[in-house]
C-alpha cells in the first residue's frame, strides 16, 4: 500500500467559478484512514477553504455522503486502502443541486419527508392510566429493518427516477412510510395509500434496485416499495370487487 493517495475533489465556489472544477490533493495513506480523514487532511493542512458536511464519524448522522469513484458512499465508512493506489475520485452526491464544494441543497429531500406522515397516527388514545402501548418481538421484527435509515440520502444520489423526475418522493420517504405502516401501534396506513399509490409515490419507482445496493444500513427501500406496491394493489382490488361497508 503507498504511503499517499491523491484525492480529486470536486470543487465549486460559485463566488469566483460558473461551473464545478477539479483539484487534486495529496494525502496520507494510513490502513486505518477513512476518505472522511483525507478530507479533513486537506482542511486542516492544505486548504482551508474546502467545505463538506460530517458530523459522528460512525455512520450515525448520515452527514457525509458523497460520490466517491462514482458510488454513492459514507465517507466515514469508506477507506482510503480500497482505492489505492489511486487517484479516488470525490464529489457532491448526485441529483442534488451543489451549494458549495461537497455540500448539497437538501432542501427538497426534507421537504418530501413529512408529506408520508412518518409519525405514529392513532385514531383514538388510550388513556395514559393503562400503560403504554407494548409490543411483541415479532411485531418489532416487523418493521425494525426499515426503521434503520439514518436519512444519507444515498438511494437518491444512486436512483435514476429521483434524477429524471423531480416530483417523486424517492427511496427513503417510501421506506419510512413502510416503517410506520407495519407497526402495530400505528393507525395511519390509509392516510399514507392516499399519498404514496399517486404516480409520484410508489408507481414512479421502475425497481433498478440501486437504492438499496448503496444502502449502509441495509434497509432494503427498494424492498419496501414493493411491498406497498403489493399492498395499494389488494386494497384497490377490495375497492373494486367489495364495497366499503363489506370490507
Amino acid at each position: 500500500m503507498p504511503d499517499r493517495i491523491s484525492l480529486q475533489v470536486l470543487r465549486y465556489r460559485p463566488e469566483q467559478e460558473a461551473e464545478p472544477t477539479v483539484q487534486e490533493f495529496e494525502v496520507p495513506c494510513h490502513k486505518d484512514w477513512v476518505v472522511l480523514d483525507g478530507l479533513n487532511y486537506i482542511k486542516d493542512r492544505l486548504d482551508g477553504s474546502l467545505t463538506y458536511r460530517w458530523s459522528c464519524r460512525m455512520g450515525i448522522c448520515g452527514s457525509c455522503g458523497m460520490t466517491v469513484n462514482g458510488e454513492p458512499k459514507l465517507t466515514c465508512a469508506t477507506f482510503l486502502s480500497e482505492y489505492a493506489p489511486g487517484p479516488v475520485q470525490v464529489a457532491p452526491l448526485r441529483n442534488f443541486p451543489i451549494i458549495r464544494d461537497l455540500v448539497i441543497e437538501m432542501g427538497d429531500f426534507m421537504r418530501k419527508l413529512p408529506e408520508v406522515k412518518p409519525w405514529i397516527i392513532r385514531k383514538e388514545e388510550k388513556p395514559l392510566a393503562e400503560g403504554e402501548y407494548l409490543q411483541t418481538p415479532e411485531q418489532l421484527d416487523d418493521y425494525k429493518q426499515f426503521s434503520m435509515c439514518i436519512n444519507c440520502m444515498l438511494c437518491y444520489a444512486a436512483c435514476p427516477v429521483v434524477g429524471l423526475d423531480s416530483h417523486f418522493l424517492g427511496p427513503a420517504a417510501i421506506a419510512l412510510a413502510q416503517r410506520y405502516n407495519l407497526d402495530s401501534r400505528d393507525q395511519g396506513a390509509a392516510e399514507r395509500l392516499e399519498v404514496l399509490s399517486q404516480h409520484e409515490g410508489i408507481w414512479g419507482c421502475t425497481f433498478v434496485g440501486e437504492c438499496t445496493k448503496v444502502c449502509p444500513k441495509n434497509v432494503d427501500p427498494a424492498g419496501a416499495i414493493q411491498r406497498y406496491k403489493l399492498k395499494a394493489t389488494i386494497e384497490w382490488l377490495k375497492s373494486f370487487f367489495m364495497p366499503r361497508g363489506a370490507r
